[in-house]
C-alpha cells in the first residue's frame, strides 16, 4: 500500500473525527468510504433486528461499496472530508460575516 496515501488517509481520519456533527445521510457516506478503506468489502450479515435501523444502514452503506479497492475508498474519503471541511469552513465564515 502506498504509505504517502496512508498517511494522508490518517490525517483526514482525524480531521473528520474533529469537525463538527454532520448531518447523518453525510456521516453514513464517510462511514462507508472509511470502512472500506481499513476492511475491505462487508462479508457481514445484514442486521435482521428492526430496532437498530442505524446499523442497517451503515452496513447498506458499506456493502454498496463492494469490490471498490481499499486505496481507491482512501481516496474517495480524503475528497469527500475534504468536500465537507470546505463547506463548513464556508458556512462558519458566512455565520461570521453576518453577524459583523
Amino acid at each position: 500500500m502506498d504509505e504517502t496515501l496512508n498517511h494522508e488517509f490518517k490525517k483526514y481520519v482525524e480531521l473528520g473525527r474533529s469537525m463538527p456533527k454532520q448531518a447523518p445521510d453525510r456521516m453514513l457516506i464517510a462511514y462507508g468510504y472509511f470502512k472500506q478503506a481499513t476492511e475491505g468489502d462487508n462479508t457481514q450479515d445484514r442486521p435482521t433486528s428492526n430496532s437498530d435501523i442505524v446499523r442497517t444502514f451503515m452496513h447498506d452503506q458499506w456493502k454498496r461499496l463492494r469490490g471498490m479497492t481499499r486505496e481507491e475508498a482512501m481516496r474517495k474519503y480524503i475528497s469527500y472530508i475534504k468536500e465537507l471541511h470546505m463547506e463548513t469552513e464556508e458556512t462558519a465564515t458566512a455565520r461570521q460575516s453576518a453577524q459583523s
